[in-house]
């Protein structure tokens, strides 16, 4: 299955498992590298810079495959030096790299320089163009369905997916509500070049979580998310827990972020993630959590999801179309 994106970023598949904060690790990158998708490692998973240098070399042993460096920036109450962590990335010989949160302008030449191709994810096609214009490779557009931050637009996915590819020159990866065969089939039919799946591949043998969370996404139904932050115009879709109703009733009641910040602490999402109590922290996942009834390998996942795909492309739809 061949598409722009495959060319460009040298992968087998159309396929990106997204950059995911503190999943993202050099485990599930490889696995999903190996398998004919492009891995994306996430670069603040690791708390310093020579940790971020070790895991990159780690991914590096574990795969031969291409694969990708995240650097979300601006969306972490701390005081980061992205500066230090792009010369970190650049200087690890990683070749591509999945941006998030803020434009990368300000990494673009460094980026450039080092022959890095940048994957851009954006959640209007306003901030697609821009991101279009500074130079990026590549856009991946988050649909209202996605997990994490949809943005505060709430425009899903079968109108954004295909307002995005008519709007940009270049390549642009769906991203949120994907989980499975119909969904690659549906985004290229809608004019993107391939799909970016967290949620999906957060459920596979490799991802780094404990495995009662895993169950617990497999058993869900698509109602089973939940929006939180709205008042802070900073939208977020978790999993309907005991903590998104906490914070939703301060959020209702006029709380600021001050009230809740304990409640989702990295700390609580830790142990959430470690623990498998689904109760514990915040839990980010998507709607597509309700498409999810296995828990595969990556490669196992993978191969399902082309064949599926190609499948749906070459019978069902060419059936129709005689």
């Amino acid at each position: 299955m061949k598409t722009r994106i495959t060319e460009l970023l040298g992968i087998d598949t159309p396929i990106v498992c997204g950059g995911m904060m503190r999943v993202g690790t050099a485990d599930l990158a490889a696995a999903a590298s190996n398998a004919g998708a492009l891995g994306v490692m996430t670069a603040l998973t690791q708390p310093t810079l020579e940790g971020l240098e070790a895991e990159i070399a780690r991914c590096q042993s574990l795969t031969d495959k291409p694969f990708a460096v995240n650097l979300t920036v601006g969306v972490v109450a701390s005081e980061i030096n992205y500066d230090d962590y792009v010369d970190v990335i650049v200087n690890s010989g990683v070749k591509i790299v999945e941006t998030a949160g803020r434009s990368p302008e300000p990494f673009m030449e460094r980026f450039k320089a080092a022959g890095i191709k940048v994957v851009h994810k954006c959640v209007a096609v306003r901030h697609a163009l821009k991101a279009e214009r500074i130079g990026v490779d590549v856009v991946s557009i988050d649909g209202f369905e996605c997990a994490g931050h949809p943005g505060e637009q709430d425009v899903g996915g079968l109108v954004l997916f295909p307002a995005a590819t008519q709007a940009l020159k270049i390549p642009v990866l769906a991203s949120g509500g994907i989980a499975d065969g119909r969904g690659l089939a549906a985004a290229l039919a809608l004019g993107c070049e391939g799909i970016n799946m967290g949620t999906r591949f957060l459920v596979t043998k490799e991802a780094p979580i404990h495995e009662g969370i895993k169950q617990k996404v497999v058993e869900m139904d698509e109602n089973q998310t939940r929006l939180i932050f709205r008042s802070y115009r900073n939208t977020a879709r978790v999993y309907r827990n005991s903590v998104a109703d906490q914070v939703a009733e301060i959020e209702a009641a006029g709380g600021d972020f001050s009230e809740v910040h304990g409640l989702v602490s990295g700390a609580n999402q830790e142990k959430a993630w470690s623990t498998g109590d689904i109760d514990a922290g915040m839990v980010t996942v998507g709607m597509c959590g309700g498409l999810i009834n296995d828990i595969p390998s990556c490669k196992e996942l993978v191969e399902t999801i082309v064949s599926d795909a190609e499948r749906i492309i070459n019978e069902r739809l060419a059936s129709i179309a005689r």
